[in-house]
């Protein structure tokens, strides 16, 4: 099982590059943190998490600290961190969850 993600920066239409990423996965009340990285000129993380080195099937989390990208660029915004919670229910598959985010809206899906 693998899970990417990207950043697109819609207020501009270009990739969010700089915006740091937490990967973490639900363990009884806590939350483990399985990866990390920060998004690169693409607005990908490469270094996510080791490929196939996720535990399976549970409740996942992806945290994306937009405030800060924001402030980088001047520009004040609603949001400090976004997190997104997602099922895994196929621990055999891949699973892509972008954001698409401005400063004062974002959306994600579950993308391929």
């Amino acid at each position: 099982m693998t899970i990417s993600t990207h950043v697109l920066d819609t207020s501009i239409g270009r990739p969010g590059a700089g915006v740091t990423v937490r990967l973490e996965r639900q363990e009884g009340d806590a939350w483990l943190r399985i990866g990390s990285g920060t998004t690169d000129d693409d607005g990908r993380v490469k270094t996510l998490v080791t490929a196939n080195k996720l535990p399976g099937a549970g409740l996942y989390r992806l945290t994306f600290g937009v405030g800060a990208y924001f402030d980088r660029r001047g520009v004040h915004s609603f949001y400090g961190d976004i997190a997104i919670e997602f099922i895994v229910r196929d621990g055999g598959t891949h699973y892509h969850v972008p954001l698409l985010v401005s400063p004062f809206g974002y959306s994600t899906y579950r993308g391929s």
